[in-house]
């Protein structure tokens, strides 16, 4: 029988040490085996103590709660070494120094390691389980149904070019700290070609910033570290490139929050291309799909059929994911684009990433080996050409600066908002879809359709017990917004049931994960983030989140004393560590100045254009020197889409009252009873 308070104190023990270890600087090999075996056996002890069933209810909650503590101390150790930061990845490699430490350390508590972690490291790694690789039905009816549909292997890839001068110079140390020695503060940035005017399919007008990436593509320009901050339309870019050189079938990798949100842009954007989404094992997948759209996490189930489907061209979303290059995510990235570029002649390659590149340079080795700029040893193609026509080597003290242009010219675009300021309005709201947890979704959709179901059944019944003979063809409309009227105030008077506003809040809370996942990514990119929900338990599950992520973040509460509200307030404004703050949307959506931050997360809609308004002009407000992006988290395929229409359609009218209009500004009882009456007219013309 497994001994929890034995294995606990064996990870307590390791913990302190390499926090200790860490804290003075002394980041070795062997103290980083010891940190991620003590990732692995926090992991493992979790999974064990919550299914223990011996154990009573109060013991598991205790132990969970000293596992939480273990690992609140490895994510702020890890902050300190982005190696570190990298072992915590679910797919990390486990080494055989790791595996053999794990085993001791269990071994410590009394434990005896399962056989297969026993075996030799020879024969561990060839009894490993085979990686599970799926194809789509619909893939292998593309490839019979069609020969001209086979993807075109016969245009060879241009030679690489030999080295002459430079044969024998190590040049990736060099070329990576060029951007550290020789920026000069110079901004990182290609030289781009003026905006193009070719029109913008689906008659949608580009920004001058994004028409010049366009250009650049349609001039000839085929590989591209796109580096822009958030905010300024990387995506947009990244698809109308794609349009702008016929590079499909594209292969789109992004993270799993963002994945809805590109196929709805590419929607948007090119509507005459088709995009596919893939889901789990691809069941779903259209196999004639011109934009192939996957994230990360299911990315190795699929690499063997992306590999002979032919793509033309491929974009990796928040490449920054892609930094660790032991990492299964990246092996499979640099795979595939390996197999792009040996078989397609000048693909289009893209890797977007907001990471200032001035941070954690050497991380850009994976991402410049996608890019086709290097492999593991040298510079390839064109930057090894232009290299050699500097007339320099690491040994001149013009190499550097001139180096840093070469890598640039290859393809490196940053804009700042700052610098396209005019190209951007002051104040957006961008709305970034995403898909609910599989079982959170069913469960929400199945409360959606027994609102429905229960509106219905009041509907039939009035309309079964009118004394008047008066008949309405189809959808008795003003009886539907009785209906939902009905509805919406036995919804106010109880808190029993489900209702609208129950259903929004576990929305909410469905939400919560993907909304602070995207914050820290884009704390991580840009700065300074603000963070607005509605309701404590999404506030909670979100600082959860960024505990487990290591980020410092500011919790801004209406149970706080004003002392305590200050406090935090002012290390969010004032300390450059606090990237985040978690603001209540009722307590903190006014009277704040959050100037230092250009980025808004809204976890949670509000019933009112004007309390959204309140929330995003925190930071939208007079000493705020960059345009403000309030990112909008709307689940997809539920009700919360429909009631972010609504918002937007109020706030227009609420404009036109302000204007003088006779109309009266909307309460939020309006939002609440037209997301109902649409409810109902969608479950009625269903029916019929």
């Amino acid at each position: 029988m497994r001994d929890g308070d034995d294995v606990m104190a064996v990870i307590a023990r390791a913990v302190r040490e390499v926090e200790a270890a860490v804290g003075r600087g002394r980041v070795t090999p062997a103290v980083r085996t010891k940190f991620q075996v003590v990732a692995l056996l926090v992991r493992e002890e979790h999974a064990r103590v919550r299914a223990e069933q011996t154990s009573s209810s109060t013991e598991r909650a205790e132990r969970l709660k000293r596992l939480d503590g273990i690992a609140t101390i490895l994510a702020k150790t890890a902050v300190r070494d982005p190696a570190l930061l990298a072992l915590l990845a679910e797919d990390a490699v486990v080494s055989d120094a790791a595996r053999s430490l794990k085993r001791d350390m269990l071994s410590d508590a009394g434990i005896e390691s399962p056989p297969d972690e026993v075996a030799p490291p020879d024969r561990a790694a060839a009894a490993a389980p085979p990686e599970r690789r799926v194809v789509p039905q619909s893939v292998v009816s593309r490839q019979l149904a069609n020969p001209f549909l086979a993807p075109d292997f016969s245009a060879a890839p241009p030679p690489q070019a030999r080295p002459r001068r430079l044969a024998g110079w190590e040049l990736l140390g060099p070329l990576l700290s060029s951007f550290e020695r020789a920026g000069g503060g110079a901004s990182a940035c290609m030289a781009l070609p003026a905006p193009s005017s070719r029109p913008v399919p689906g008659g949608r007008e580009l920004m001058p910033h994004q028409a010049q990436v366009v250009a650049a593509a349609a001039a000839g320009h085929r590989t591209f570290l796109l580096a822009d901050e958030p905010g300024l339309g990387k995506t947009a870019q990244a698809l109308l490139a794609a349009e702008a050189v016929n590079a499909y079938p594209l292969l789109v990798v992004v993270p799993n929050v963002v994945k809805t949100n590109w196929a709805r842009e590419a929607g948007l954007w090119t509507p005459h291309r088709s995009a596919t989404v893939v889901h789990g094992d691809g069941e779903t997948v259209d196999g004639f799909a011109d934009i192939v759209v996957v994230n990360y996490e299911v990315l190795d189930r699929h690499v063997g059929w992306f590999g002979d489907f032919g793509f033309r061209g491929m974009v990796v979303d928040e490449a920054h994911f892609i930094k660790n290059k032991t990492s299964q995510r990246s092996q499979h990235v640099l795979e595939l684009s390996d197999r792009i570029r040996s078989r397609t002649a000048r693909p289009l390659l893209m890797a977007l990433t907001g990471t200032p590149l001035i941070n954690d340079i050497e991380d850009f080795r994976a991402i410049w080996q996608f890019l086709g700029w290097i492999d593991e040893a040298k510079p390839l193609g064109e930057l090894m050409e232009s290299l050699e026509e500097t007339g320099l080597t690491p040994a001149d003290p013009g190499f550097y600066p001139a180096a840093r242009a070469c890598v640039i010219d290859r393809g490196i675009v940053r804009r700042r908002k700052v610098d396209v300021a005019a190209d951007i309005p002051a104040r957006r709201i961008a709305d970034l879809p995403v898909e609910l947890d599989e079982k959170a979704g069913r469960s929400i959709r199945a409360a959606e359709q027994d609102l429905a179901r229960r509106m219905v059944r009041r509907y039939e019944t009035a309309l079964a017990n009118r004394s008047s003979d008066v008949v309405v063809e189809g959808i008795d409309r003003e009886l539907v917004r009785r209906v939902a009227r009905a509805e919406l105030k036995d919804a106010t008077a109880t808190q029993s049931g489900e209702n609208v506003f129950s259903m929004m809040r576990r929305i909410g809370q469905a939400k919560a994960g993907p909304a602070a996942d995207y914050a820290a990514q884009l704390a991580r990119s840009a700065g300074k983030v603000v963070f607005f929900a509605k309701h404590v338990d999404v506030m909670d599950a979100a600082e959860d989140v960024f505990d487990r992520n290591g980020i410092r973040y500011s919790s801004i509460r209406g149970d706080q004393t004003p002392g305590s509200r200050q406090r935090n307030i002012d290390a969010f404004v004032k300390d450059p560590g606090v990237a985040v703050a978690v603001c209540s949307l009722t307590a903190a959506g006014v009277g704040l100045n959050l100037q230092v931050a250009s980025n808004i997360v809204l976890a949670e809609l509000s019933w009112t254009d004007a309390e959204q308004t309140q929330a995003i002009d925190r930071s939208h407000r007079i000493g705020q020197t960059e345009p403000v992006t309030a990112w909008r988290i709307i689940a997809a395929q539920t009700i919360d889409s429909r009631i972010a229409e609504l918002i937007d359609s109020k706030a227009g009218l609420a404009a036109r009252a302000l204007d003088g209009s006779d109309e009266e500004v909307p309460s939020s009882a309006d939002v609440q009873h037209e997301a109902l009456v649409a409810l109902l007219t969608d479950a009625l013309s269903a029916s019929q």
